[in-house]
C-alpha cells in the first residue's frame, strides 16, 4: 500500500512517520528545498504529547524540553484576569513542553528514511482517484494526505467550491528574545492587541503578539516596541532583547467548515482540514492527533472504511475546536473602552471550575 503525502510541515511529516511506521510505501511532496521549519517557539500540549507517542517519537520531545502549563492571563498593567492553577493543569491532563518549531520537525523527518522525502517539489492538482500531478510528473497510489497548510492545493483542488481562507482582523508577530529570566508562560490582554510569553528551555523566551490591523500591513520590531512600552514587565524587556531579523509576521485566518475532510482516496489534516485562530496554541497539537487517528484508522478498517472513521472521528471534534479558539480569543481584541472595563471586571470574578472546563475537551483527546 502507498501513501502520497502533499506538505512536509508538521501534519504531514507525522503523517508519514505513523503511515510508515504501518509498513506503508510512503513519499511526502514539499514545495521548499529543505525539509524544515521557519519560525519561533511551539508549546506542545498533553494531548498533543500523546499524540507525539502513538507516533513513538514522544519522549524525544520530552528529553530537556519540559515546561509548565499556562499561569494564566493578565491585564496590561499586571494584574491577574484569570489564574491558572497549574499543578492542577498538569495532574489532570500532563506535562507540556516548548520546543522551536525546527526541532519537531527534525524529530519526525529522522523517523521516516530519506529516500522518501520530496523536497523542491511542487503540487499542481489532487483528484479523488489519488493521482498527484506535480512539478516532477504524475503520481498515484492507494491515499493521498492533504496537509499542505491554509491554502492547500489539496483542499482546492479537491473541493473546488469551498470557501477559502477567513481573515480574522488580527495580525501575529512571533519572535524569540535573547535569554531572559521569566516567571512562567503568561498572556497579557490590552485593547484590540495582546502579548503571551513562554520560556524556552535554553534561557531564550518565546513571544506572540496579536493586534487589530488590515490585512496586508506590516508592522517592525520599532514600531512593536513602541506599541507595548506601557505594558508591565517584562514586556519592554523581552522586546528590547528581541533582533528585528528574527520577528516574525503573519496574518491570522481561519478556514470555513468543511462538510467533510475526505473524497475519493484523499484526506485533508492539520491547516488544510481546520486552520484556526492560534488562541488555544492547538493548531499543530490537532494536525498530530489527525495524523495518529488516520493512520489507525485505515489500517485498521481499509481505506474507505478508514477514511469515513477518521471523518466522523475528526471532524466534529477539530471544528469544535476551531470555533472555541475563536471564542476565547475574541474579548482580547475589543477596543471599546467600556467593554474591556467589563471584561476586566468579569474575568476575575469567574469560577476557576468554569474555566478549567472550558478547555478540558482540548486536552483530554486519546488514541
Amino acid at each position: 500500500m502507498k501513501a502520497l503525502v502533499v506538505g512536509g510541515g508538521i501534519g504531514g511529516l507525522a503523517a508519514a512517520v505513523a503511515f510508515h511506521r504501518n509498513g506503508w510505501e510512503v513519499e511526502v511532496f514539499e514545495r521548499a528545498p529543505e525539509f524544515t521549519e521557519i519560525g519561533a517557539g511551539l508549546s506542545i500540549q498533553p494531548n498533543g504529547l500523546r499524540a507525539l507517542d502513538a507516533l513513538g517519537v514522544g519522549d524525544l520531545l520530552r528529553t530537556g524540553t519540559r515546561t509548565g502549563p499556562p499561569q494564566g492571563i493578565r491585564r496590561a498593567d499586571g494584574a491577574w484576569l484569570i489564574r491558572n492553577d497549574i499543578d492542577d493543569l498538569e495532574r489532570r491532563f500532563g506535562p507540556w513542553v516548548i520546543v522551536h518549531r525546527a526541532v519537531l520537525v527534525d524529530i519526525l523527518r529522522a523517523a521516516v528514511p530519506e529516500d522518501v522525502l520530496r523536497p523542491s517539489t511542487t503540487v499542481r492538482r489532487v483528484l479523488p482517484d489519488g493521482t498527484v500531478h506535480h512539478d516532477g510528473g504524475t503520481s498515484t497510489a492507494d491515499l493521498v494526505i492533504g496537509a499542505d497548510g491554509v491554502r492547500s492545493v489539496t483542499r482546492s483542488s479537491v473541493w473546488p467550491h469551498a470557501a477559502g481562507p477567513r481573515y480574522l482582523g488580527y495580525t501575529t508577530w512571533r519572535l524569540l528574545t535573547a535569554p531572559h529570566p521569566v516567571e512562567g508562560s503568561i498572556e497579557i490582554w490590552g485593547k484590540g492587541d495582546r502579548l503571551g510569553y513562554i520560556p524556552m528551555p535554553d534561557g531564550r523566551v518565546y513571544c506572540y503578539l496579536m493586534g487589530n490591523a488590515p490585512a496586508g500591513s506590516r508592522v517592525g520590531l520599532d514600531r512593536l516596541r513602541e506599541r507595548f512600552a506601557r505594558w508591565h514587565d517584562p514586556v519592554p524587556a523581552l522586546l528590547g532583547a528581541a533582533r528585528a531579523d528574527a520577528v516574525l509576521q503573519h496574518d491570522t485566518y481561519e478556514l470555513p467548515n468543511l462538510r467533510s475532510y475526505v473524497h475519493g482516496k484523499v484526506a485533508i489534516l492539520g491547516d488544510a482540514a481546520h486552520a484556526m485562530a492560534p488562541n488555544l496554541g492547538q493548531g499543530a497539537c490537532q494536525a498530530l492527533e489527525d495524523a495518529a487517528t488516520l493512520a489507525v484508522a485505515v489500517d485498521t478498517l481499509g481505506v474507505d472504511a478508514g477514511l469515513e472513521e477518521y471523518d466522523r472521528l475528526r471532524r466534529p471534534r477539530t471544528q469544535m475546536i476551531a470555533q472555541l479558539s475563536r471564542r476565547v480569543g475574541a474579548p482580547a481584541h475589543w477596543t471599546s473602552p467600556l467593554v474591556t472595563a467589563l471584561r476586566d471586571a468579569a474575568l476575575p470574578r469567574l469560577p476557576s471550575a468554569l474555566l478549567g472546563r472550558s478547555i478540558t475537551s482540548a486536552y483530554t483527546w486519546t488514541l
